[in-house]
């Protein structure tokens, strides 16, 4: 049976969790409808409804917010490519294909480009923005990958260095369509390479 000091700690812990999600989700709309440079602290205090010393005691600063909203962001993404990459059936390499394709379609999306493609790169820095990145797709990338070459779809070679080298290039893909004039032909154009890329990998 749980001490009263147990139950309290509990139920703090509780109210911290519920407090920080609710300054993640409040950024997170707040940066997704104007970008990081035009959002101040006061407005997300305001819309998650918090004090300015709980957004204080949860985040360094506004970069740390937005780097737990960049995250936040990121590992959505990354699931929604998974679900969509074993919808598709039929083996690894159609998987990767049908992942690359719901990772380009994703990125279109206004939130996703605003906070992930514009924003992230500029104020966290390549480095930090990269490292986000890796942290949730490297292994759904690297897994798909290793599982083609287990199946004899893919030429086996080194996957780290060749899972590196596909999310940089669909990172690279999806920047372009975002700044793109005409972000649908960008789109069908990047998906076209995306697939002479994937074919070269097949035995």
């Amino acid at each position: 049976m749980e001490s009263k000091q147990e139950i309290s700690e509990s139920k703090h812990a509780a109210r911290s969790r519920a407090t920080r999600a609710a300054l993640v989700s409040a950024a997170r709309g707040l940066f997704a409808t104007r970008g990081y440079a035009a959002v101040g602290t006061e407005e997300v205090v305001r819309a998650a409804g918090v004090t300015r010393g709980a957004l204080y005691h949860q985040f360094a600063d506004k970069l740390a917010l937005f780097d737990a909203v960049v995250e936040e962001v990121e590992a959505e993404t990354t699931r929604r490519i998974a679900e969509g990459s074993l919808a598709a059936g039929d083996g690894p390499l159609r998987a990767l294909r049908a992942g690359a394709r719901q990772f380009l379609e994703v990125c279109t999306e206004p939130e996703v480009e605003r906070i992930l493609l514009l924003d992230a790169p500029a104020v966290l820095g390549w480095e930090r923005f990269r490292e986000i990145g890796l942290q949730y797709g490297l292994g759904l990338v690297s897994g798909v990958l290793a599982a083609g070459m287990e199946a004899g779809e893919i030429i086996r070679q080194p996957v780290e260095p060749l899972a590196h080298m596909l999310i940089g290039a669909l990172d690279e893909g999806a920047m372009y369509v975002a700044r793109a004039g005409d972000r649908g032909a960008a789109r069908a154009e990047v998906v076209a390479i995306v697939d002479r890329l994937v074919d070269g990998l097949t035995p």
